[in-house]
């Protein structure tokens, strides 16, 4: 994994651990500790592009409304998978007044399909992760290990009221029971990735803040060995 600086900086993200700079992170996965770059309160300092290597797959994670979608939208232009792009094509295609809790396993369903046909694609992919399903991080990983790949999480660390307010901004919330569900799995996953103990089979973790999230505008894959570069 390379970060590209919009400012030139020397050495590793501040918080880094293990690492060496521009190594891929499928050469470190088994031989190295996990590489961690903490990008959280760099205002002005924070990388605008993460280059990782081509056929990797990257999971965005964090809590509902802290800003997944946006980031997705706005730094990938390959392919990516959001839950929340398959609801909307539903929610567009059945009458308005049909309540979501009444079509969602069919668009989980849909969701869950048509990522494993992007997988068995073979090629980069993007995917929003909502921090409470971990079979799915597991299932990513093993898949990526399989097809002698690497899996990567970029994790937003947004607080609960930030991101409520973002759930209030698009017009779609969840239930306070749903939040709080979230909110454990999501603090738990922060925490556990600030200490180095990031998910099976994931070799890399990014953390973000919303302004680290609002300056990356690339996210990229390349072919072979990416070395970092400042620009």
């Amino acid at each position: 994994m390379a970060l590209q600086r919009s400012v030139p900086t020397a050495g590793v993200a501040h918080g880094a651990m293990p690492a060496q700079s521009g190594a891929p992170a499928r050469e470190l996965l088994g031989t190295r500790a996990p590489v961690v770059r903490d990008l959280r309160a760099r205002t002005g300092y924070g990388p605008y592009s993460l280059d990782f290597t081509a056929g990797d797959i990257v999971v965005v994670s964090g809590l509902p409304g802290g800003g997944k979608s946006t980031l997705i939208r706005q730094a990938v232009s390959g392919r990516a998978v959001d839950s929340q792009n398959t609801r909307d094509r539903w929610a567009a295609a059945l009458p308005r007044l049909l309540p979501y809790a009444l079509y969602r396993p069919l668009v989980r369903a849909a969701h869950y399909l048509g990522l494993w046909a992007d997988l068995r694609s073979g090629e980069s992919v993007v995917v929003h992760d909502c921090g409470t399903q971990t079979w799915v991080r597991r299932w990513l990983a093993r898949h990526a290990a399989r097809r002698g790949r690497t899996l990567h999480l970029l994790l937003l660390d947004v607080d609960p009221g930030t991101a409520r307010q973002g759930q209030r901004e698009r017009g779609r919330g969840v239930s306070g029971y749903a939040f709080a569900r979230h909110r454990h799995a999501v603090a738990r996953l922060i925490r556990d990735t600030e200490r180095g103990a990031l998910p099976a089979g994931c070799a890399s973790a990014v953390l973000l803040d919303r302004a680290a999230a609002r300056a990356l505008s690339r996210i990229s894959f390349t072919e072979g060995r990416s070395e970092a570069r400042s620009g």
